[in-house]
């Protein structure tokens, strides 16, 4: 939180010197969710470093709703000259063309890729009422309370909802979805007990498992999360399934290529300091950096894993 306060402060900072700046238009940073939480606060931390080095203001813009897609189709309708970039989640432009059957945007021909700027894992977390520390407790709690096998994800549609559709198949259960609006309801009702299991992305949970009100027992990456390395993987548990999610910038189509070069190259630098790793780490998140190129390959990628999740899941949204 100290981490996300400074950033905050220093993007409200740069707010301020743009206003002062007659006549400079400032570079913004599209966000499609709300303010708060670690994707805000790493694109407050971006714009900061974009600043540095452009020395021209930067803000971050909060353009929330319809589960992102405001924000990302108001990046898509911007003027391609380089002063618009978007920093978004994955789903918005990975798992969403398979999910919605008007999206309003083709994120491969409408964006251009700059940079993938941090990863996360996701975290298999349960409520302390349960008694479980471990995946095989889990596996002889769901046997013993079929009824109850019940758990949480930040939404329906959400990379976590369909992760769990994986881990369903993989372990042969059929468990029962509960979703929630965003990720703090679902792990408020965890730690009171409401809910037996949530999962959700590491950061959602790191505080309160380090402060043993809820039990983070799996995560979802290859190997294990810096953040909790004593807690073992899914892979390690015994199901042969993993996956992540990320966050990535993005340009309007059009956006000319040296811009979308130089804004790659500020970012990707920046995140390999000392005071932006921190930064980044301290926000729950593992700092990255890419080429553009690199970025279309993982979105490239991603979007085929992804795909039979969510066919499997047989989620359709009501818009």
């Amino acid at each position: 939180m100290m981490a996300y306060t400074a950033a905050a402060a220093a993007a409200t900072s740069v707010s301020g010197r743009a206003i002062a700046q007659i006549g400079a238009q400032p570079t913004r940073i599209i966000f499609p969710f709300t303010a708060g939480g670690s994707g805000d606060a790493l694109a407050r931390l971006l714009a900061e470093r974009l600043h540095a080095g452009t020395d021209q203001p930067v803000i971050v813009e909060n353009r929330a709703g319809a589960a992102g897609r405001i924000g990302v189709q108001a990046a898509k309708s911007a003027t391609p000259d380089g002063k618009t970039l978007l920093l978004t989640p994955i789903a918005p432009v990975v798992v969403y063309q398979n999910v919605y059957s008007n999206l309003g945007y083709d994120p491969v021909t409408d964006l251009m890729p700059v940079s993938q700027v941090a990863t996360m894992e996701f975290a298999l977390a349960v409520a302390n009422n349960i008694n479980v520390t471990s995946m095989k407790e889990l596996m002889t709690w769901i046997k013993a309370n079929p009824s109850q096998a019940n758990y949480g994800t930040p939404g329906a549609g959400t990379l976590p909802h369909f992760f769990m559709v994986l881990f369903g198949k993989a372990a042969g259960l059929d468990l029962q979805h509960v979703s929630y609006k965003g990720s703090a309801g679902a792990v408020a009702d965890l730690a009171g007990g409401q809910v037996p299991m949530v999962l959700t992305t590491v950061p959602d949970v790191l505080s309160l498992h380090k402060a043993s009100k809820i039990r983070v027992i799996a995560v979802s990456g290859g190997k294990r999360s810096t953040f909790m390395p004593e807690v073992p993987t899914f892979v390690e548990s015994g199901y042969q399934i993993k996956g992540d999610s990320w966050y990535a910038v993005y340009a309007p189509a059009g956006t000319p290529a040296d811009m979308v070069e130089r804004y790659s190259k500020i970012m990707a630098d920046g995140l390999k300091t000392p005071e932006m790793m921190q930064a980044v780490n301290a926000i729950g998140l593992v700092p990255t950096g890419t080429t553009p190129a690199a970025l279309r390959d993982i979105q490239k990628r991603d979007t085929a894993f992804w795909a039979p999740a969510v066919a499997a899941s047989g989620f359709k949204p009501e818009n």
